[in-house]
């Protein structure tokens, strides 16, 4: 009886899509997913096509439209309900997009050190035009002139060297067009669902500040986490943490 109720306590737990940020895949949530599958979660860590090991799959097609279905795949093809639903970094916009989608599959969200913009701007209105310029630049110059080249590691605020060395490995070429195209985000953002921002401060990601003044007008759950923008990686324990809060 005692194992019973214990697996219908497990059932009833809410379950966590994690979406990663610009140049990653799903892979860089795998320690804080040990986590939240150790304290009885389901868990979700899906790839975005064209990121990762779907790097292959990236087309001239391939744009914001597109990496919200595949999220809204992944609720979908699941039935997932009372989602928590994370985006780390550019993977912020992701899950705005898809509560725009589906609302009523999704309990929360948690944006991690994420980039948020106004309704119906591209991501890179979230940016200083210093970044935006550079990365143009760099995708115009690449052999398919869809994508620019990931960043090294330490830009994520990484420093341990054998996470620099796995992250170097990992990380794939971002679509230009995922920062280019607007993600047709609606006004409220977020769509009425409860949404919690966790701001990394040591050392800050000054890419993303912009998005700052946005989630105090909105008056969302404001958490800071005292590590890089990479938390997940960095300080899984403390990001698994935040999440389970």
């Amino acid at each position: 009886m005692n194992e019973t109720r214990r697996s219908d306590q497990l059932a009833q737990r809410d379950p966590f899509v994690l979406v990663h940020g610009a140049c990653h895949g799903g892979w860089c949530w795998v320690r804080v997913a040990r986590l939240l599958r150790a304290a009885g979660h389901e868990v979700f860590t899906p790839t975005l096509t064209g990121f990762g090991e779907r790097a292959h799959l990236l087309t001239a097609e391939v744009g914001p439209a597109t990496l919200v279905q595949d999220v809204v795949a992944v609720l979908e093809h699941e039935e997932l309900r009372d989602v928590v639903l994370v985006g780390h970094s550019f993977g912020a916009l992701v899950a705005l997009g898809v509560a725009d989608r589906l609302p009523h599959r999704l309990r929360r969200l948690v944006l991690l050190d994420g980039v948020v913009v106004e309704p119906g701007e591209p991501a890179f209105s979230g940016l200083p035009s210093e970044a935006v310029e550079a990365r143009t630049a760099a995708a115009k110059a690449s052999p398919n002139g869809l994508t620019y080249p990931p960043p090294p590691a330490a830009a994520f605020g990484l420093s341990d060297p054998d996470d620099m060395a796995w992250v170097d490995r990992l990380l794939t070429p971002q679509p230009l067009r995922s920062y280019s195209e607007p993600f047709g985000l609606r006004a409220p953002l977020g769509n009425g669902l409860p949404i919690s921002y966790v701001c990394c401060t040591d050392p800050p990601y000054p890419v993303i500040q912009p998005a700052h003044a946005i989630v105090r007008r909105e008056g969302w759950e404001w958490r800071e986490l005292a590590t890089g923008h990479d938390a997940m990686i960095t300080a899984p324990d403390a990001t698994a943490a935040e999440l389970l809060r």
